[in-house]
């Protein structure tokens, strides 16, 4: 029986124009080329590309990684993060049809079975697009993911798989190519799906590594989406946030005007510690998650103070 060194958890850039209908439409600049060489210089050996809400680019990374023999070695797999009807997340691994987004839970569930796939809650306890409680109707757990910063949701996520007794594994969730490989699993058993998907529905896998994602990796891929996403910013921002409108767009005008300000970082350091204190009363003192649904500035703010 074989090891895998596995990425669980990355997109690319057919993820774009694919994530839910509140987020911006650009979300990950990673090319095919750059993809794989990275995974390649890693020494990984197997990833599943979990693009939002379809399989665009599965059938464009094989063939591209069948053009260059130096690849050869690195197996891609077919996986979908999908929304659900809530706007949280699954993720489902070797499915070989796409599921389309919108559909609750259970359905996608079922039909994640119905394909002999893998379900696994992404970042089940973060402060949006999370399961939640839900999160124990999968077969696995993200118990460490790399954009939980505030590192609560990670415990917090940590604690219910094992409460639920779940399989726990990591995801680098990369949107930019740095954080690719951030987190590895092992994976026991041979380099192929049906060997893998065997292996990881009897929980015969592993973390092997992780990792945070690091200031300048986040702020790097804000800034990607802003920058692609200017008007779409300016629109959800008169919808969203009428009464903050203001501010908003005055900081979009100051972003545009030096985007490498030393007050981007000031302001990163603050977003984090405020999530801290959100994190922190929502899972560990049982505020209701479900405030933050709307994603309306105040109510953030009123709940981090």
């Amino acid at each position: 029986m074989g090891y895998i060194k596995a990425e669980l958890h990355c997109h690319n850039s057919f993820s774009n124009f694919h994530v839910g209908e509140d987020d911006a439409p650009y979300d990950c600049d990673i090319t095919i080329p750059q993809q794989l060489e990275r995974a390649h210089a890693l020494g990984l050996e197997a990833i599943f590309v979990t693009n939002h809400n379809t399989l665009d680019g599965y059938s464009q990374i094989l063939q591209y990684k069948n053009d260059h023999t130096k690849y050869k070695k690195i197996q891609v797999f077919q996986a979908e993060e999908i929304t659900t009807d809530t706007g949280a997340h699954v993720i489902a691994y070797g499915i070989h049809k796409e599921i389309k987004a919108g559909l609750p839970l259970d359905q996608i569930v079922d039909e994640i079975r119905k394909q002999d796939a893998i379900s696994c809650a992404p970042h089940p306890f973060s402060l949006l697009d999370a399961l939640r409680d839900e999160a124990k109707k999968c077969d696995m757990i993200e118990v460490f993911n790399s954009n939980n910063v505030d590192v609560i949701s990670n415990a917090k996520a940590t604690q219910f798989s094992i409460q639920h007794n779940k399989i726990g594994v990591a995801g680098s969730d990369s949107h930019v190519l740095s954080t690719l490989g951030r987190c590895v699993n092992i994976i026991e058993s041979e380099n192929t799906l049906d060997d893998a998907l065997h292996a990881m529905k009897h929980g015969k896998l592993s973390i092997h590594q992780t990792g945070y994602a690091r200031e300048q990796e986040t702020l790097e891929h804000i800034k990607y989406k802003i920058n692609n996403s200017k008007d779409y910013l300016a629109e959800y921002i008169r919808e969203h946030y009428p009464n903050s409108q203001w501010m908003m767009s005055l900081l979009l005008k100051m972003y545009d005007l030096n985007q490498n300000s030393y007050m981007w970082s000031i302001l990163y350091k603050l977003a984090v510690f405020l999530m801290k204190r959100i994190s922190n009363k929502i899972n560990t003192r049982g505020y209701d998650a479900s405030k933050l649904h709307d994603r309306n500035l105040a109510t953030m703010l009123r709940m981090a103070i």
